[in-house]
């Protein structure tokens, strides 16, 4: 006889199954990003317990990056990522306004943020500011 539990779920709730899918490190900052207001689901708003179903579109805004994903599988327990991926399917829109995005990005040549000056920059900085001649 199987066991109960072993019959996949029918519905899991949004924080649970973003999490499962790897969208969020942890469930907890699933749940923030669903009441923050960066999570629809069928193009409504969203609720963490709000009970996700197989076919269901999901738009996720995380930082800069927006995905839009159908959901293929439910999952109520977080695996390995070639099963997360197995999860959703992004739109072919959705992927290609994303790698738009992050080829801007990079034409534009946006940095990383600056770093505290090393040992002979702080010299520097300290020599120039104390230097009353300007010499």
């Amino acid at each position: 006889m199987k066991a109960p539990h072993d019959d996949p779920p029918t519905e899991v709730r949004a924080d649970v199954w973003l999490w499962a899918a790897r969208f969020f490190k942890t469930r907890s900052l699933a749940k923030q990003a669903i009441d923050g207001g960066r999570i629809d689901v069928n193009d409504a708003g969203c609720k963490p317990a709000k009970a996700l179903r197989v076919g269901d579109v999901l738009k996720i805004g995380r930082g800069e990056e927006r995905l839009e994903v159908e959901v293929l599988a439910l999952a109520d327990k977080r695996g390995p990522a070639s099963v997360a991926q197995a999860l959703y399917h992004e739109s072919e829109a959705s992927r290609l306004a994303r790698e738009a995005w992050r080829e801007q990005r990079r034409l534009v040549g946006v940095q990383a943020p600056p770093r505290r000056p090393d040992k002979h920059a702080r010299r520097e900085l300290r020599r120039l500011k104390d230097d009353p001649g300007g010499s």
